[in-house]
């Protein structure tokens, strides 16, 4: 319990350091940044990597799952530019409803009243402690609802593959979106100082424990 709340810190700093980043970078630059930190760390095991995504196959789930993740990513990125962090987090919530859901009809998994309940009472405790505030009923939270699915629809995606690896899942998702976000941000680069770039890639570092939870625990209606 102790480890999982650190992670939860963590998580919160993660989000805290993208919304300050942002206001100043754009989207693709601090994608692709973002994506450099983590690869970085996987050089260790990048012939494991290989010989990993090779063996994995599925590859249509891969490239929906990377596409999904690039959405979600990018989106929060856009939302947290134009909306209050706390309003964001607050459509990402949605996402726990939308695995649930998605749990049962998808991949058959046993979803009852009480797991609803449980999702539910959660959700609505969350977004009475975070008070969102009235930017919640603008455009940009279209665009932070739009990523949440992204988001809530990735795990999915990743529960249905095949006993998946955490390496080669990691690796084609930042891979995926790091290539994205430099064709994007490619015209509008901005050189940012040393803390800042190291910034950037400390939150990469932070994004890769997004994936192992997926890819290990027992069914995604537990997400």
């Amino acid at each position: 319990i102790a480890i999982y709340i650190i992670g939860i810190f963590f998580f919160a700093v993660n989000d805290a350091l993208e919304k300050w980043l942002v206001a100043d970078y754009s989207v693709g630059q601090l994608l692709f940044l973002r994506s450099v930190g983590a690869l970085f760390v996987l050089l260790p095991w990048r012939g494991t990597a290989i010989r990993s995504i090779r063996a994995q196959g599925e590859w249509r789930l891969q490239i929906l799952r990377v596409l999904l993740f690039t959405g979600d990513s990018f989106s929060f990125y856009f939302a947290a530019k134009a909306m209050p962090l706390a309003d964001v987090i607050t459509f990402y919530l949605s996402a726990p409803l939308i695995v649930t859901m998605l749990a049962g009809s998808v991949l058959g998994e046993k979803v009852g009243l009480l797991r609803w309940s449980a999702v539910i009472a959660g959700f609505v405790g969350v977004v009475i402690a975070m008070q969102p505030t009235s930017a919640v009923f603008t455009q940009a939270a279209l665009i932070a609802l739009f990523g949440a699915s992204c988001f809530g629809l990735s795990i999915v995606t990743t529960r249905r593959m095949k006993a998946p690896h955490w390496l080669p899942l990691v690796v084609l998702q930042f891979a995926g979106t790091g290539l994205v976000g430099g064709v994007v941000g490619a015209g509008v680069w901005i050189s940012p100082p040393a803390f800042e770039l190291m910034l950037m890639f400390v939150t990469g570092v932070a994004n890769i424990r997004d994936v192992i939870p997926f890819a290990r625990t027992p069914g995604s209606a537990d997400f």
